[in-house]
């Protein structure tokens, strides 16, 4: 498995270029909260060959639904999916993630 990384210097940096690719995708992404790090994996090819994109910053983010807002760069966790002018993140933290322990050890 082949890891590329891109580092950000805050969560909100990444959730902000994270929110740039949303729009075509939805406005909710997941992303996880893991061993330190808030991160988002992203195949790079649809063939066998496993490499990855790794978006990361440092930090941590509670479990559920946050909503970030671009113009203000604020996040804020929220029970609820409520503005289309928003987007949204479900955090989520897995027990154990095979590719991002793999990733980090590359860090």
């Amino acid at each position: 498995m082949d890891v590329e990384y891109e580092e950000f210097n805050s969560i909100q940096e990444m959730l902000l270029f994270l929110s740039s690719a949303a729009p075509p995708m939805k406005n909710v992404m997941p992303i996880n909260s893991y061993k330190g790090f808030i991160c988002s994996f992203i195949p790079l090819n649809s063939t066998s060959n496993d490499t990855y994109l790794m978006f990361y910053a440092k930090g941590e983010l509670e479990k559920g639904i946050h909503e970030f807002d671009i113009s203000t760069n604020t996040i804020k966790k929220v029970e609820a999916l409520e503005r289309a002018d928003k987007h949204y993140f479900v955090v989520t933290t897995p027990k154990r993630s095979t590719i991002a322990d793999k990733a980090i050890e590359q860090i």
